[in-house]
């Protein structure tokens, strides 16, 4: 299959090593149920028209521009070619400024992750030494890249025959933690409480396995879709109630555990039929294998 149209193309560089790349998306939305803006008495969809917040006049394409506000109500207008003046390597450079452990790297900072691949036959070889590379020192590159006409932090890291870009914020795009947890109290928790929230923790273990993720708002605005088109009258879910008495986090943690286990118990004990009767031919064949002999 031929890869689709990329969203970036220029060069990758290691020192004076250097090859051909081109970005694609990682992600997309293009799955999501999407809802247009409707005139209710038409049926009709709405557009969307630029206004001048003084005058209430309808702005054309051409009398569009950018500009930036230098004090209140004051802008200077800034010209297409005036921007694209700010020529900086990253241009169409993606340069290598550090290799920095994937550990030391904080989530926050991530951004929006893009695939990384060869353009052309050329400098393949490069690619896969500088691929290669990261992959046996377990190491992420850091370099910079501009899109959209802004500079970015890009980490790039191996992935399969190819490479992961993920953008990364600049810090003063990241707030503060302090701000948010500064205040939290720090309680006095036992140690019996630490445990049996460990024993719950322990019932729940898996892998990380993206193919089990389930976006239940998106199946039941499909549905939701699909009946109103159909003509079908439209039920309100039913709210849970929320418990009004107040147990202790304690006897929470108890009856947490106890359904965990009886959960388990239960998925043992009540193996599918099928399965049981397999399992008592199995016996019976060995038997008389047994028997034979």
């Amino acid at each position: 299959m031929a890869a689709p149209r990329a969203y970036w193309k220029g060069t990758l560089k290691l020192s004076l090593v250097s090859c051909p790349v081109a970005l694609y998306p990682a992600s997309t939305t293009v799955e999501k149920t999407r809802f247009h803006m409707i005139n209710r008495e038409t049926g009709n969809r709405l557009k969307q028209q630029m206004v001048d917040a003084e005058t209430g006049d309808i702005v054309e394409g051409d009398q569009k521009g950018r500009g930036y506000e230098v004090s209140k109500g004051k802008y200077v207008e800034i010209e297409k070619d005036e921007l694209e003046a700010v020529q900086i390597e990253s241009n169409h450079t993606i340069d290598i400024d550090a290799f920095v452990p994937e550990g030391e790297i904080d989530k926050r900072y991530l951004d929006h992750p893009y695939y990384i691949r060869p353009d052309g036959k050329a400098g393949i070889d490069a690619f896969a030494v500088i691929r290669d590379a990261m992959k046996d020192q377990d190491r992420v590159a850091l370099a910079r890249i501009v899109l959209t006409n802004r500079e970015h932090v890009i980490a790039i890291e191996p992935l399969d025959k190819g490479m992961l870009g993920t953008t990364l914020r600049y810090p003063y795009e990241v707030r503060d933690a302090d701000d948010y947890f500064d205040d939290i109290k720090s309680p006095k928790v036992t140690k019996d409480m630490i445990e049996l929230a460990g024993h719950i923790l322990e019932s729940k273990a898996a892998h990380f396995d993206p193919s089990k993720f389930k976006d239940e708002y998106e199946t039941a605005l499909k549905a939701l879709v699909r009946r109103k088109a159909a003509g079908k009258p439209i039920k309100a879910a039913e709210r849970e109630e929320k418990p009004s008495n107040v147990v202790s986090l304690m006897d929470a943690l108890k009856q947490s555990l106890k359904d965990r286990k009886g959960g388990a118990r239960r998925s043992t004990a009540r193996r599918p039929a099928s399965h049981r009767r397999a399992a008592k031919k199995a016996h019976r064949s060995s038997a008389r294998r047994r028997k034979a002999g």
